[in-house]
């Protein structure tokens, strides 16, 4: 496997963009959509979003068994249109936020790793946007 393979995955999301942007990026929601399944979540977060500022996320499996932070620095931040930050490893992460007929589009473009499977990165980026989506037309 290649390091920094890009990969893009996106979301249609069901409510303007106002409520996209709040919802992606308040802690108090981060941590009600942010699992790539039901059996892991998120139990705290810290979230400086600035250039330059610092954000972590801890997820952990919900039996206890592992658990890792994920986290970075943001490089930059455009309210409701653009986020881009580089994670503890250098991988680059760009977030887009575009309003389309009474929707909004979000589109992520991440570097991969070499540790895991590209595909098997696909699926668990793409299940928690997928969650995020879910999260946001619901609430």
């Amino acid at each position: 496997m290649e390091k920094n393979e890009k990969i893009t995955i996106e979301a249609k999301v069901k409510a303007p963009i106002e409520k996209v942007w709040k919802y992606w990026t308040d802690p108090k929601h981060i941590v009600k959509w942010n699992s790539a399944s039901e059996d892991w979540h998120t139990t705290k977060t810290e979230n400086n979003l600035q250039v330059g500022g610092k954000f972590t996320f801890r997820m952990e499996a919900k039996d206890g068994s592992m658990g890792f932070d994920f986290g970075g620095t943001y490089d930059q931040v455009k309210p409701r249109e653009k986020i881009s930050y580089t994670l503890h490893d250098d991988r680059k992460v760009q977030v887009t936020f575009v309003e389309e007929d009474r929707q909004t589009k979000v589109v992520e473009v991440f570097e991969t790793e070499t540790t895991n499977p590209v595909e098997m990165q696909r699926n668990g980026w793409q299940a928690i946007l997928d969650n995020f989506k879910v999260y946001t037309e619901s609430n």
